[in-house]
C-alpha cells in the first residue's frame, strides 16, 4: 500500500470528483505509478459531498437492492405519508417519473433482484478489510471499526416477512445470527421495547467519521504525490477521438486518461462527450446528536422505520430518507426532524435534546434506476472512464471501484465490469 508501483507505463490521469470514490481512485492510481491530478470544486471530506453524511455502514448485507418485488404497491403510501422514508416533491415529478418507472421495473421480479444482488456482492464482500487497510495506511485506523451491524424488527413475524431480502443475503454468502430480545438488549441496552427480534451481521463494519476519513485519505494521497486542484471541469479537450485534456477555471490541463467520479455532477460532464447517464439525486438526510455516541455500542438499522443509527466521532448519527426534488431546491429539514423522532422512538431511554441541538445535513446520492453503479470506459471518447452512480453504496464500494478503474487504465481485460458499463443504458434495459 505504501510503495508506488513504478513498473507500469507512467501516464497522467485526471480524476474529477473529491468524494470517497474519486479520492480512493486517485490514490490507487498513484500507488500504481501514475501521475495523478485530483480536480474537485469541493475540498475532499467537506460537507458538500454525499460521502460526508452517510450512515458509515460497511455492510456485506447491502446486496439487497432498494427496488424489490411489490415496490410499486408501496410507493404511493410512501409518498402520501408525511413521515414516510420516501418523499417526492410534486415539482420534481416531471424530471423523475421515467427514472422511477425504471427503478420499479428493475426490482419487479425475483430473477432481476437476484441478478442485481450478485452484481453488488463483489463490492461488499471484503470492503471492511479493504477500508481497514486504507485507514491504516492513512494513519487513521481508529476510523474503521469491525464490530458487526444489527438489524432489528418489532417481532419474529416481521423478520420472516422480510424473507426474500435475507434469502438474497444467504445466496451471496452473508453471515448473520438471529437474536431474541434478551440478546438484543445485551448488545444495545438502550434499545426500545418496540424491538423484540433482530439479525446480527457478523462481518459488518462501520466508519466512525466518513468526512474525516475522506479528508485523511486525500491527505495521504497528496503525500504520495497526487496533485489536488480546486476547480470546476468546464470543458474536455478531445483529439482524434481520445481525451487529451481538461479545461478548468479557464486553465488547460493535459492528460492521457480522465476519470469522471463527480457524483451528480457526472451527468453534465458525461453529456459533454455524448454519454447519457440516467442518474437522479436521491436526497438523503442525517441528524447527529453530539455526545450521545456512547449510548449505542454498534450500528443499528430499524427495519420498520427505514433508517440507520451509527456511533460517530461527532455523536450519534441517524441517517436515511429518500427525497426527490428539483436540482438546487432548498433542503426540507422536516425530513431530518423525522429522523430525530425515529431516533427517539428507537432509543427512548437516551437523552436527546431538541432539533436545534443537533447537527443536521442533506446530500445528493447519485443513483441509477437499476441500483448498480456506472463503472467503465466511455462509449464515445477513448481514455475516459466512469466511476459514479453508486447511490447509497459509495463508501462501501469505493475500494473495488478504484481497483477496477486502475486495471482498465493499465490496459487489462476486466470482464467483471460488464454489469456496470454505461453501454447498458443503450440496451433498453434488456436482461
Amino acid at each position: 500500500m505504501d510503495k508506488p508501483n513504478t513498473e507500469c507505463a507512467a501516464t497522467h490521469v485526471v480524476v474529477v470528483g473529491g468524494g470517497i470514490v474519486g479520492v480512493t481512485t486517485a490514490l490507487e492510481l498513484r500507488l500504481r505509478g501514475h501521475e495523478v491530478t485530483l480536480l474537485s470544486m469541493d475540498k475532499p471530506g467537506s460537507q458538500e459531498a454525499a460521502s460526508y453524511g452517510n450512515a458509515g455502514w460497511l455492510n456485506p448485507g447491502s446486496v439487497v437492492p432498494l427496488s424489490m418485488p411489490g415496490m410499486w404497491k408501496k410507493i404511493p403510501g410512501y409518498l402520501l405519508a408525511s413521515n414516510g422514508p420516501l418523499k417526492l416533491r410534486p415539482s420534481a415529478l416531471l424530471q423523475s417519473w421515467q427514472w422511477l418507472l425504471g427503478f420499479v421495473a428493475c426490482g419487479a421480479t425475483q430473477k432481476r433482484v437476484r441478478r442485481i444482488a450478485r452484481a453488488l456482492r463483489p463490492f461488499l464482500a471484503d470492503s471492511a478489510a479493504r477500508h481497514s487497510a486504507l485507514a491504516e495506511a492513512a494513519g487513521v485506523p481508529e476510523l474503521i471499526e469491525k464490530k458487526g451491524l444489527l438489524v432489528v424488527y418489532p417481532n419474529k413475524a416481521a423478520y420472516e416477512a422480510d424473507a426474500l431480502a435475507w434469502s438474497l443475503r444467504r445466496e451471496n454468502n452473508v453471515v448473520w445470527k438471529t437474536m431474541e430480545r434478551a440478546e438484543l438488549v445485551a448488545l444495545c441496552p438502550e434499545l426500545g421495547e418496540r424491538y423484540q427480534y433482530g439479525a446480527f451481521i457478523v462481518d459488518g463494519a462501520h466508519c466512525r467519521s466518513p468526512g474525516g476519513y475522506v479528508a485523511a485519505l486525500a491527505q495521504y494521497a497528496e503525500k504520495k504525490g497526487v496533485r489536488y486542484i480546486s476547480g470546476c471541469a468546464e470543458k474536455f479537450l478531445i483529439d482524434g477521438g481520445k481525451i487529451s485534456g481538461v479545461v478548468y477555471n479557464g486553465n488547460k490541463l493535459a492528460c492521457d486518461h480522465l476519470v469522471i467520479a463527480g457524483g451528480m455532477g457526472s451527468v453534465e460532464l458525461a453529456s459533454q462527450i455524448g454519454d447519457k447517464l440516467p442518474l437522479v439525486s436521491e436526497r438523503g438526510y442525517h441528524v447527529e446528536v453530539p455526545g450521545a455516541e456512547g449510548g449505542l455500542p454498534i450500528p443499528v438499522m430499524m427495519s420498520d422505520l427505514k433508517f440507520g443509527i451509527t456511533p460517530m466521532t461527532g455523536g450519534l448519527r441517524a441517517a436515511g430518507q429518500v427525497e426527490f426534488a428539483l436540482k438546487g431546491a432548498a433542503p426540507d429539514w422536516r425530513r431530518a426532524r423525522i429522523l430525530l423522532d425515529c431516533l427517539r422512538e428507537g432509543l427512548p431511554r437516551l437523552k436527546i435534546g431538541g432539533f436545534s441541538t443537533t447537527n443536521h445535513w442533506m446530500g445528493n446520492r447519485p443513483s441509477t434506476p437499476d441500483c448498480l453503479p456506472v463503472i467503465g470506459p466511455s462509449s464515445k471518447v477513448g481514455g475516459v472512464y466512469y466511476a459514479t452512480g453508486h447511490g447509497h453504496l459509495g463508501l462501501v464500494s469505493a475500494p473495488l471501484t478504484a481497483e477496477f478503474i486502475a486495471r482498465l487504465i493499465a490496459g487489462d481485460a476486466v470482464p467483471e465490469v460488464a454489469p456496470y458499463t454505461v453501454e447498458r443504458f443503450c440496451r433498453g434495459g434488456k436482461e
